[in-house]
């Protein structure tokens, strides 16, 4: 995979290569990966909750 890479303290990079080891992940980047997607699919479900409360709102002449 290219793209950017991040920086991690080495305090962080050492607890994820631990969890990493303990979960079963083939790689600390593994369990890194997993987890942003599962939190962004966590926001984006959100967002899309917040923006269909919106128009039914507006559906219901509560706001413009």
């Amino acid at each position: 995979m290219f793209g950017p890479s991040l920086k991690l303290d080495k305090d962080l990079y050492d607890r994820i290569k631990r969890c990493s080891d303990a979960a079963g992940y083939s790689s600390p980047k593994e369990l890194i990966q997993h987890v942003l997607e599962r939190e962004l699919d966590k926001i984006e479900e959100d967002v899309r909750s917040d923006e269909e409360i919106v128009k039914k709102m507006q559906g219901l002449g509560y706001i413009d």
